[in-house]
């Protein structure tokens, strides 16, 4: 495949690199008084651990663009955004649990306590419905970024930037748990260092390592997906190419994995795409940071390569629409369109002038794995360029409701089909 490089390559600075999602300030210069009133300001170079590293100089719509902050605290219940939130006809959208702060990764118990993870709070935390009443408890606190979150068997493993630990029978242990470390041999680089972790179909427990800043040239230790025993021995690569994935799962009749990939920043506002893909053997290279969406080779580290050497995307998922949490759905309340397909959260962009995700999308498949069609499902989150709120992860329930995480307002939402009871166990 010839490269196909981006008309925005000359605004690139090479050897780019990226770092903390977290944005360091950029502190603005004055001007000189002899400057022309269009000109973009000058700014201080921004430090190699910033996302905004290798944003274009010079130019005025890029210097606007920085990450997007969350409200400082949880939303109150009664000022969700449930009434602007849209859902196809016959489904409704209700509040499932609020005041969480920073709420991303969910994860359901067997007795029906779902866990939530986050990547600033520092706490992992438990929502237990009972009696129609609804209670938070801490189970873990003084962890560093545990967004990642997985259950199996009564057991809950929690992923912090570069730890994994277990809690055992974690639902009988509630107000006294008992963790124990199962891995430390994870990078400790703040960018892209936030997991998201899961156990497949092989009783193995699958830990993504992203690349260590926006667009790297990273060694063996980064830009994978790593799976090991329960009890953390035995650690392989499963796949490589991949920037930073926050969200995957398993087809329920192939077995096949799917994961979602966000892109790199500043190669323009309109590529690449975030990208899904499928995994169908142990080993395949996804691209990054060679080729991306792939049809797009990289303007800095794509010399000298071919797009057609890599796994491309099964769907490109918009450029910069941070593409999260994703879920096969296999449960019997939605329509039977809706049976193993995917729902993935978008959680919206921010190096783009005029945003795009902050919604939940539905993607239906073929037979042979393929995409067949993708929708939208949930929208309003994303309203005249401002954020509503952001939605991180989905979350199947046993009687087939759907939940969706929304870190930006620290709550949970659930969506029922037709006359659905709420849920109250």
């Amino acid at each position: 495949m010839n490269p196909r490089l981006s008309a925005q390559r000359s605004v690139m600075l090479a050897g780019t690199i990226a770092g903390l999602l977290l944005a360091a300030p950029v502190l603005a210069q004055q001007p000189p008084a002899s400057a022309p009133p269009a000109a973009a300001p000058a700014v201080a170079p921004a430090p190699p651990n910033s996302p905004l590293f290798g944003r274009p100089e010079g130019n005025a719509n890029a210097a606007k663009l920085a990450p997007v902050a969350p409200p400082p605290i949880p939303t109150a219940a009664d000022k969700l955004p449930t009434a602007q939130l849209k859902v196809p006809k016959g489904f409704n959208i209700e509040v499932y649990a609020s005041g969480i702060p920073n709420a991303r990764s969910m994860r359901l118990g067997d007795q029906g306590t779902l866990f939530l993870g986050n990547r600033f709070i520092g706490k992992v935390f438990a929502i237990v419905k009972k009696d129609g009443k609804t209670e938070m408890k801490t189970i873990a606190e003084g962890l560093h970024r545990p967004n990642g979150l997985a259950f199996h068997k009564g057991t809950l493993y929690v992923a912090e930037l570069s730890k994994v630990w277990r809690f055992d029978n974690i639902e009988k242990n509630l107000d006294k748990p008992e963790k124990k470390m199962i891995y430390d041999n994870l990078p400790k680089d703040e960018p892209h260092g936030w997991k998201f972790i899961s156990v497949g179909p092989d009783e193995k427990l699958y830990v993504p390592v992203g690349q260590p800043g926006n667009n790297v040239l990273n060694d063996d230790a980064h830009g994978q997906i790593r799976r090991m025993n329960l009890d953390g021995t035995g650690a392989e690569v499963v796949l490589r190419g991949m920037r930073n994935s926050v969200g995957f799962d398993w087809h329920p009749v192939s077995k096949q994995l799917y994961f979602t990939d966000n892109s790199r920043d500043w190669m323009s506002e309109d590529v690449p795409n975030d990208e899904l893909n499928r995994v169908t053997k142990v080993g395949q290279h996804f691209g990054s940071p060679y080729c991306y969406q792939g049809n797009l080779l990289d303007t800095t580290f794509g010399w000298g390569h071919s797009c057609s050497d890599y796994t491309p995307p099964v769907a490109l998922l918009g450029a910069h629409t941070a593409a999260l949490g994703m879920r096969f759905y296999t449960g019997s309340q939605f329509p039977a369109k809706y049976k193993n397909g995917a729902f993935i959260a978008r959680h919206g962009s921010w190096n783009r002038s005029k945003k795009q995700g902050g919604d939940v999308i539905f993607v239906q498949f073929n037979k042979d794995g393929t995409v067949k069609s993708m929708e939208p499902f949930i929208t309003g989150f994303l309203v005249d360029n401002k954020y509503l709120g952001r939605p991180v992860d989905v979350q199947t329930m046993p009687d087939g409701s759907l939940l969706v995480s929304d870190d930006w307002n620290g709550a949970v939402y659930r969506i029922t089909y037709g006359k659905a009871k709420v849920a109250g166990r």
